[in-house]
């Protein structure tokens, strides 16, 4: 790649530029040009992209006093605060896991920024404290991210991350004493905390540069096996591959201990499955040997194993995927036995217990789950409350019931006890909620999109609502990296919903949702699908009365606020809205950044020629034109995303103010101390209330408040 560089201006001016009826802070350009494959690309904002440099901090600045200056001033901004922190304000539990004696579950008693975790020992047990993660900093933003006990449990890995960062921190509790130990593991990332023996797996990168943790290539993926009750430098080093640096090595143990499980990925070049090895204590043989021995277009993970051999979940000729048995004394591929075949639905999730194996499928979106034993045979289905999302199927070998969740947009999440000899659920944890489900339907429908596919949507609103095209809409999605988007409560949503919104939830190709063909369908070359979709659904609200151009709002995040800035590119005038958060807004460059070559599977890449062609035609960030009437935007991003760095954001949204033309206003909400997601419960509730704000003042709602709402609701039994 040849650059040019032509220097204008290197100091930042926190003057004002008038755009319309708005002030924004003058971003100067530094004239920077890519050649990519021939093509020349300006990058005037490529400055921004160092945030650490004072003139990017000033910038930051004086963006976020702009911004919430103009929030600041919308009146109900606190009272749709209030009114969130209110429905938000119910004790919430998470299903119990069994380890030994005891039961271990997270609870928040309502606003508290982080859950904290207890213990009890039996289900009639006194519950007592184990962690309370809100005092590991001063403003709640450090979060305990996993928890994983030994086999005996004995001991714990706990995890941390500060500020909302992907990087975290490990450290080992003696669960007897309750006392930590000196063990402290730095720069873990992409990992998870597998106890075999007297120590764990875990997986690092080697030490980022002094103060360039943001911005670290993330280069070398390393599995080690630490020691409790010693030192990092004494830990052994697993697997490595150095001749392919940005390829992910991950390490999982077998309930027994016996098997440990290396998963190799190698997205970066684009390859979307990934090699699997395993390595059999048995014998003290520590060598890995293949289940599939090379990184390749199909996925495959271990369910669990049956003495020796071994149930793995995979695509490979089953696009919906199946479930097959591998046998390491015949390991050729030949002689796999299919337990679970391909079905029409896809595959969603599997888990086992007992003797028992656990299937949920998809079926238009929503969960069904049955029961197996480890031969394949089908014995039961597990019959849910309605149609919505669960988890949370399996548990240990030795145990005789489980806990799983179920939930939907007006059912929050209650938690069953299943009785694995019976079959029978029992509801063991219903939240109470200070809204009424009766009050709201959901529907599904299906519309079709630019090419004739069929894609589901659900939509949610106050029942009896008037289809006379005047209701604020927030038409939200993802549609990409093979994830579905499924149908789950949000307390947030419900002041949304009182105020008389809608909101639209569209199953877009690039997800999970039908399968791996409905992934293929929005990846790569043919991403501009997804987008067709997006528009698509818009399009069905308006022609069904719903609402109309002026009160429909569009918002996404991460691979979902890339969609909000290509669709906004496409179609400025069918909607009145938009809310990109921590988008991929730069597509030629995100590869550049920390993680994002992960990305190249999905996207491809601007080294490519064909890539960068249709990369190119989509990116939002280089698509905005001048002069053109954009809907009101409010960009959303945060300080500590080394995910999605803020790059993307902080170009995106000078290059909007540049080239943007009317009284819409296009603004950026920089979050501090947060990463790709809330560090905290304030923080989620302040930005959730400023994004709803942001929408109903720019659709000329006016939201009307009841004097009644109390918040009480905390009126319940203990676990």
């Amino acid at each position: 790649m040849i650059k040019y560089y032509i220097i204008v201006a290197m100091t930042f001016s926190v003057g004002a530029a008038t755009y319309a009826q708005h002030s924004y802070p003058i971003t100067q350009k530094v004239m920077h040009t890519d050649d990519y494959q021939g093509t020349k690309v300006e990058d005037p904002y490529r400055w921004l992209e160092d945030d650490n440099s004072a003139g990017t901090k000033a910038w930051v600045e004086a963006q976020n006093k702009v911004t919430f200056d103009y929030l600041n001033k919308i009146p109900y901004r606190g009272q749709m605060k209030k009114r969130i922190e209110e429905v938000a304000n119910y004790p919430k539990y998470t299903a119990p896991n069994r380890k030994g004696d005891y039961y271990y579950f997270y609870k928040n008693n309502g606003l508290q920024n982080q859950s904290l975790l207890y213990r009890q020992k039996g289900l009639d047990g006194a519950p007592e404290l184990v962690m309370d993660p809100n005092k590991l900093s001063p403003d709640g933003t450090t979060q305990l991210t996993n928890f994983t006990l030994s086999k005996d449990g004995r001991y714990a890995i706990w995890g941390i991350s500060r500020g909302g960062s992907d990087w975290r921190t490990y450290y080992v509790r003696d669960m007897q004493t309750g006392k930590d130990l000196a063990d402290s593991i730095l720069w873990v990332k992409v990992s998870g905390a597998s106890w075999q023996g007297n120590g764990f797996y875990y997986s690092r990168y080697p030490a980022p540069e002094k103060g360039k943790e943001l911005s670290s290539k993330n280069e070398n993926h390393q599995v080690w096996y630490h020691t409790v009750g010693t030192s990092q430098d004494q830990d052994e080093l697993v697997y490595e591959d150095k001749g392919n640096p940005q390829r992910f090595h991950t390490l999982s143990v077998s309930e027994d201990e016996r098997f440990a499980y290396l998963t190799i990925s190698d997205r970066g070049k684009g390859f979307q499955g990934n090699a699997l090895y395993y390595r059999d204590s048995k014998g003290g043989n520590n060598t890995f040997k293949p289940i599939v021995a090379a990184v390749g277009k199909f996925r495959y993970s271990v369910v669990d194993n049956t003495g020796d051999k071994m149930l793995l979940f995979t695509n490979d000729g089953a696009e919906n995927n199946k479930i097959v048995l591998f046998d390491p004394a015949n390991p050729a591929r030949e002689n796999w036995a299919t337990i679970v075949p391909e079905k029409p639905e896809p595959i969603q999730g599997t888990g086992t217990a007992a003797d028992r194996l656990y299937v949920s499928y998809l079926k238009d979106v929503t969960t069904r789950t049955y029961e197996y034993d480890f031969t394949g045979k089908l014995l039961k289905e597990i019959k849910l409350p309605g149609l919505g999302t669960a988890n949370g199927f399996g548990g240990n070998h030795d145990d005789q019931f489980f806990f799983y969740t179920f939930s939907s947009f007006t059912f929050p999440p209650t938690i069953y006890k299943y009785d694995i000899a019976t079959g029978v659920s029992t509801v063991f944890r219903q939240p109470e909620v200070s809204f009424n489900p009766n009050d709201y339907e959901t529907k599904q429908v299906f519309y079709p999109s630019k090419d004739g596919t069929r894609i589901p949507m659900f939509i949610v609103h106050k029942k009896g609502l008037k289809l006379d095209g005047t209701n604020p809409t927030m038409l939200y999605a993802y549609g990409g990296f093979n994830i579905s988007s499924l149908p789950g409560f949000s307390s947030s949503l419900i002041p949304w919903l009182e105020q008389g919104g809608v909101y639209a939830l569209a199953n877009l190709r690039g997800g999970a949702e039908y399968g791996e063909a409905w992934h293929q369908a929005g990846m790569r070359f043919k991403k501009q699908n997804v987008f067709d979709d997006f528009i698509a659904a818009g399009e069905y609200l308006i022609a069904h009365k719903y609402t109309s151009n002026k009160r429909l709002a569009i918002r996404g995040g991460s691979n979902g606020g890339l969609l909000v800035g290509a669709v906004m590119n496409q179609r400025p005038d069918l909607f009145k809205v938009a809310i990109p958060q921590v988008g991929v807004m730069d597509m030629l460059r995100f590869h550049k950044f920390t993680i994002g070559w992960n990305w190249i599977a999905e996207y491809g890449s601007s080294d490519s020629a064909a890539d960068f062609k249709n990369l190119y035609a989509y990116s939002p960030l280089h698509n905005l034109k001048a002069g053109v009437h954009y809907p009101a935007t409010l960009i959303t991003t945060a300080d500590h995303d080394d995910r999605v760095v803020p790059a993307h954001s902080f170009k995106y949204a000078a290059t909007l103010q540049e080239k943007h033309k009317g009284a819409n206003p296009v603004m950026i909400r920089i979050e501090t101390n947060s990463g790709h997601g809330a560090s905290n419960t304030a923080k989620n509730i302040e930005s959730t209330a400023d994004i709803y704000c942001f929408m109903f003042q720019n659709m000329g709602y006016v939201p009307k408040f009841k004097n009644n709402y109390t918040g009480d609701n905390d009126k319940k039994k203990g676990f």
